[in-house]
């Protein structure tokens, strides 16, 4: 986001922090391990991203700014849907889209980028090489045992967008089920942009995969001509999938005998900040 000249406001709230639930009893992985784990979260990333592309859904984009006393002030909304049309191909549409009333700040392509691929984080066999990734522990996200890890570019490339913070892999599904940081890029020489940092929040949607579903940031972004306080909600609402044409199928689970597992029906619990 960028900042319109406009007198500096006053900071009002105090960044997002990233609070870890309560510590799990198990103990941690080999360094061995660790390295395993990474490579099969990353390749069931993958596979999510793939599953992904034939569904469908709702997005529904929201930004609030605020005024040096703190009060509610102009507003950017958005709502698309993403569609396959009649050829079978996966496509968005805006369904809601008014005129923006942002004052304080303005919209920018970089914004609009993370709006669609940084928020809803991805971190898949094809894009871990590209990311330092540090092991932290085992940390419950709400009542989701997970291992968290540190994410970090290695190196940014202008006209691409990353993500960086920490992200909960939940430690049975090997998936992402919440994510904590800020997205970053290059950006020209003396673009005054900041980014919010934000929490991203999966729900398992067909008992095999963690889709996301709930972004918040609510942040003081510091300015060269002052801080601005802002408050983003992204809703990924209405998941259905489009045709029968794939199917991934990560493996049975077996027992410590190799003998399979008998699925069970138990739907992995929600997780994140009441809506």
């Amino acid at each position: 986001m960028s900042v319109r000249a406009l007198p500096a406001v006053a900071a009002l709230l105090l960044t997002a922090g990233s609070v870890f639930a309560a510590t799990t009893t198990k103990a941690d992985p080999s360094p061995e391990e660790i390295q395993n784990i990474i490579r099969r979260f990353a390749a069931k990333e993958a596979a999510f991203a793939k599953a992904r592309e034939n569904y469908t859904y709702r997005q529904t984009a929201r930004i609030q700014e605020y005024d040096e006393a703190g009060t509610p002030g102009g507003k950017f909304e958005r709502v698309d849907e993403v569609v396959f049309n009649a050829d079978g191909k996966r496509t968005e549409r805006a369904v809601r889209a008014p005129v923006p009333s942002l004052h304080l700040i303005l919209m920018s392509a970089e914004d609009e980028e993370d709006i669609r691929h940084v928020l809803p984080f991805v971190l898949t066999t094809n894009e871990i090489d590209n990311y330092y990734v540090r092991y932290l522990g085992r940390q419950n996200a709400d009542e989701i045992p997970s291992y968290v890890f540190a994410v970090k570019p290695k190196k940014m490339e202008p006209g691409k967008r990353y993500f960086q913070g920490e992200i909960w892999v939940d430690d049975r599904d090997l998936q992402i089920v919440k994510s904590y940081g800020r997205s970053a890029g290059i950006l020209k020489k003396g673009n005054d942009q900041r980014f919010p940092k934000f929490e991203t929040y999966r729900e398992q949607i067909d008992k095999k995969y963690w889709f996301p579903t709930y972004t918040r940031a609510v942040d003081t972004l510091n300015f060269q001509t002052g801080p601005q306080k802002i408050r983003q909600i992204i809703k990924y609402q209405n998941y259905k999938q489009f045709g029968a044409n794939i199917q991934l199928i990560f493996g049975d689970a077996v027992d410590d005998n190799g003998k399979p597992i008998a699925p069970t029906d138990n739907k992995a619990p929600a997780i994140g900040p009441k809506k």
